[in-house]
């Protein structure tokens, strides 16, 4: 986390550890406005890799699940990095801004990733760097979002997954309701306190939560190369172009859409208990007779208590209703919620 913008966040309020924002000291009433209210959230957890120079669109593009070449200046796209076993090891929010291309992922992964795609760059004219701390990113949520970034002097892009700048910062599109700002440090401050009129400031969890709640998964250090993109339904939130052409595991996700013999899927899920699942988990089911029948992809605190899960599981145990334990064969068991998208 930039030094300047740690210090700022603790004059807030913020509890902060190992570079992520904990809570501003209210964590029930922070998650509780998550619900319906308008929150934003510091993003300093999150890695930054940036690509440029006169190859890079041609380079992404011989490496990532979606299309590269067709991302528009204004554009911005869900992406993934596959081994050549189809085995993701990076999903990603990937955006441009000015001569830069952007993937923004788990922070626990980042050098990882960096260093891989480099030892692919060869002869290409395309310089890669770690951007992680070159600016400030926020997220914000909720009905006042638009709002707040328009009182705090950033654009709103006019439709969602698409980009706008200005002399204040870059405003990412996500959704209807929701944003991701790229701001230069030193302006950081100013801009966060105008937004804070209008939106609940709230810990790293929060956002967790919200996200996973929408079915958008984060691959961490944890689950690197545990699922090919369709288990976390990364096609569903189009995260994958089966157009693009080549790229490492191209071939078995291809196989995997088309011959349709995908055996796990991924989600939403509830669990009560005063331990925290964390990604990586695995799961079980009386059918699989006591070997994982799945994992936990990312789990964050629920508003009414217990945990909230993303969990890649059997679609046979799902339909068949069996009871997927978590950790362990006789574990708490995982009530499944309404998915918030339509599953294949």
């Amino acid at each position: 986390m930039i030094t300047i913008w740690q210090d700022f966040l603790s004059q807030q309020g913020a509890r902060i550890a190992d570079g992520r924002v904990q809570d501003f000291g209210k964590s029930a009433e922070e998650l509780a406005a998550a619900q319906n209210g308008t929150v934003m959230a510091d993003l300093s957890q999150l890695g930054l890799l940036a690509f440029s120079g006169e190859d890079t669109a041609e380079f992404l593009q011989s490496q990532f699940t979606n299309d590269v070449r067709g991302l528009s200046a204004d554009g911005a796209a869900w992406n993934g990095y596959c081994s050549p076993k189809g085995r993701m090891l990076s999903n990603f929010l990937m955006w441009k801004n000015g001569a830069d291309t952007c993937l923004q992922m788990s922070g626990d992964i980042r050098e990882a990733v960096l260093k891989r795609l480099k030892m692919f760059v060869l002869r290409s004219k395309v310089s890669a760097r770690d951007a992680t701390d070159e600016t400030v990113r926020l997220v914000l949520a909720g009905p006042q979002a638009a709002a707040a970034i328009s009182e705090a002097g950033l654009p709103i892009p006019a439709g969602i997954m698409k980009t706008q700048a200005n002399e204040q910062g870059l405003t990412v599109r996500i959704g209807e309701d929701k944003f991701v700002l790229s701001i230069a440090p030193e302006k950081a401050a100013a801009i966060w306190t105008t937004l804070a009129k209008h939106a609940t400031p709230v810990g790293t969890a929060v956002w967790d939560w919200l996200r996973l709640s929408n079915g958008i998964p984060m691959i961490t250090a944890a689950t690197q190369e545990e699922f090919v993109p369709q288990m976390v339904n990364w096609e569903v939130v189009g995260g994958v172009s089966f157009q693009k052409g080549c790229y490492p595991g191209q071939e078995i996700v291809a196989r995997t859409q088309y011959l349709g013999k995908l055996k796990r899927r991924m989600y939403l899920a509830h669990v009560s208990s005063n331990e925290a699942p964390i990604a990586g988990d695995n799961l079980y089911t009386p059918d699989m007779e006591g070997q994982s029948s799945g994992m936990v992809v990312n789990a964050a605190p629920a508003p009414g208590g217990g945990f909230d899960l993303l969990a890649v599981a059997q679609i046979e145990s799902v339909a068949s209703m069996q009871p997927i334990h978590l950790k362990a064969v006789d574990g708490p068991v995982l009530t499944l919620k309404a998915q918030p998208y339509t599953l294949p």
